[in-house]
Parts: structure tokens; C-alpha cells; sequence
């Protein structure tokens, strides 16, 4: 990568103050060494705090997507930056919308690793995002929790789906993660979390995962959850009730609100929504609740990675 590339690569969207992007797609680097090895410290007794620093051996990486509306009714991927662990493809697109799948380049995240995605859609454009296979969270030689933190971004009239596979919280893995969203007014979000606790016949590693969501610069979302060792009544009756899967679907649409008005924001798509929706429990473990956004959160546990997603499909088709 060249210096400009690498300058454009971390430039703020022109949208948001910063200066433009440059240039075509970026070249993916070549991935870092991760440092595993008899260098990482030893591991140490109880479990460290999220909050704790990276010892210098860790594995620190960051990808970076940019989306635009190429004013052709295609959007164009100007920045599209894997690093370490996460090796970005830009895939085959849908009518307008750009596709990008997320490729595991090495195991990670591991005790101690601080890995992050940054996806930006900017104003008009449609980007979806997935990634090839689960990403499992593994044990450490540092003693110290893994941190995984994805940032999104989403300018007014943009649509971002958010769909990756589902994370594993493998035994004796102590992972904390992150999901930062962001969304202008008109912003359209399609948002999947799953979480596996435990690989089959083990117990699940310890696992906190936060999602804080603003719209137009207001709260919409604030949740916090923690599962295995160390997370006082993570598998009772009021929380998993003995389920090993949990998952939720966050749909945020303008079109939700009755008093929204498509004219003031001629390149949203509203193909996807219409109208409010109501509270109700679906198939299963799954209930489907409104929030004041305009938006609708999807919750659902079961036995396994199959039964989850059935139960998130259904879900999804509730909500248009």
C-alpha cells in the first residue's frame, strides 16, 4: 500500500468533516504475524477485566470499509482494507447493492488479540456484509480477554445489513465485543448477532457482548450480556434456561414511522418495510418487540446453531 492509499484508507468520510477518499479498491496487505507462541506471557490467575491492555505480543488488526453511491444506482467500495485475521472479498453484487464477505486469514481472535471491522455507508449507498464461517473465540496463553469491536456507520438514504456468521465461545476463551452503530435519520439497518456457547460436548468459554446503537445522534439501543464462567445466573431460567444458542435481529426503518415522508429522502429504499409493527412472540423462544427508533428487535435462545437461525429467519420475515 502506498502512503495516499494508506492516507485515504484512514480519511473520514467527506460526509462526516474529513477529507475524501482517493483512488480505486485497495490492495489487501499482507497479513501480520500474530505473535502466538512461547512469547505470549503466561497465563495468569482469574479472569482479567475488558478493559485491560494488549501486551505487546498480541494481535492488534483493523479492516476498513468504505461505501458510495455511485451515481450510476450501483454502489462503489473506493476503500476495502483486510488486516491480519480479517481478509475482506468483494462478491458478486445484488442489482444496487455491494456485497463484501468477511474470510477468517488465521485463527483469532485468541486471549489478548484486539481486532476491529469499520464499515461506512455513505449517503445512497446499499452495502451488505456476511463472512464465510463462524468465528470462533479461542484460549490465550496471556490470561488476558480477546476484544473484537465492529463499528458501523450509515449515512442518511444508506441500507447496511450487517449478517455475519455466528461467533463461538469456545472453552476457556474469554472474549469481549463490541458493536458501535451509528445512523443518520433516513438510514436503513439490518443487524444479526448470534452467539454459540461452546463447541459441541464442551462448556462455553466466558463471553460479554455490548450493542450500543444511535439515531441521529440519540440513544436507540444500549445492551449489554454476559455468558459463561464468571457471569452470575447466565444459564437460569430468566436468562438462557439451559440453551446453548442466542441470537437477535435488529431492523431500524424509517418506514416504520407513520409520519415518515420517502420525498424528503429520495434514495432511501423502503422495498423492504412498511408501517409499525407490534409486539408478539414467535415460534419458539423468539419474541419480536418494537423500540422507539423507528425500529424492532428480535430476540430468540435454542438448543443449537440450526434452531437459531430458523427461529431469526422467521423473524425476519415478520419484519417485512
Amino acid at each position: 500500500m502506498t502512503p495516499a492509499q494508506d492516507a485515504a484508507a484512514h480519511a473520514e468520510p467527506p460526509w462526516a468533516g474529513g477529507p475524501a477518499t482517493v483512488g480505486g479498491p485497495r490492495p489487501h496487505p499482507a497479513p501480520r504475524t500474530s505473535g502466538r507462541g512461547s512469547a505470549r506471557e503466561a497465563p495468569g490467575t482469574g479472569r482479567a477485566p475488558c478493559t485491560s491492555a494488549t501486551p505487546a505480543t498480541a494481535l492488534q488488526a483493523t479492516a476498513r470499509i468504505l461505501a458510495e453511491a455511485d451515481g450510476r444506482g450501483g454502489t462503489a467500495l473506493p476503500v476495502l482494507v483486510g488486516d491480519g485475521p480479517l481478509a475482506l472479498r468483494r462478491t458478486r453484487a445484488v442489482g444496487g447493492e455491494a456485497r463484501v464477505t468477511v474470510v477468517g486469514a488465521m485463527s483469532a481472535p485468541l486471549g489478548g488479540d484486539r481486532i476491529a471491522l469499520e464499515a461506512t455507508a455513505g449517503p445512497g449507498a446499499r452495502l451488505h456484509i456476511g463472512s464465510t464461517a463462524a468465528t470462533i473465540a479461542l484460549p490465550g496463553r496471556s490470561g488476558r480477554p480477546a476484544h473484537y469491536e465492529i463499528r458501523l456507520t450509515v449515512a442518511d438514504g444508506a441500507t447496511l445489513h450487517w449478517l455475519p456468521e455466528p461467533l463461538i465461545s469456545a472453552q476457556g476463551s474469554d472474549l469481549c465485543m463490541t458493536t458501535r452503530v451509528e445512523l443518520a435519520p433516513t438510514a436503513r439497518l439490518v443487524l444479526r448477532e448470534e452467539q454459540i456457547l461452546g463447541r459441541t460436548g464442551e462448556s462455553p468459554g466466558h463471553l460479554t457482548a455490548r450493542l450500543t446503537v444511535h439515531r441521529a445522534g440519540r440513544p436507540l439501543l444500549d445492551q449489554e450480556l454476559s455468558y459463561g464462567p464468571g457471569a452470575p445466573g447466565w444459564d437460569g431460567g430468566a436468562v438462557l434456561g439451559g440453551h446453548r444458542a442466542v441470537g437477535q435481529l435488529l431492523v431500524v426503518d424509517p418506514s416504520y414511522d407513520p409520519s415518515y415522508d420517502p420525498s424528503n429522502a429520495p434514495s432511501y429504499d423502503s422495498s423492504c418495510a412498511t408501517g409499525p409493527l407490534g409486539p408478539r412472540a414467535l415460534t419458539g423462544t423468539a419474541v419480536l418487540t418494537p423500540l422507539t427508533g423507528p425500529a424492532a428487535l428480535a430476540t430468540a435462545v435454542a438448543p443449537d446453531a440450526l434452531q437459531l437461525r430458523r427461529a431469526l429467519d422467521e423473524a425476519a420475515a415478520a419484519m417485512g
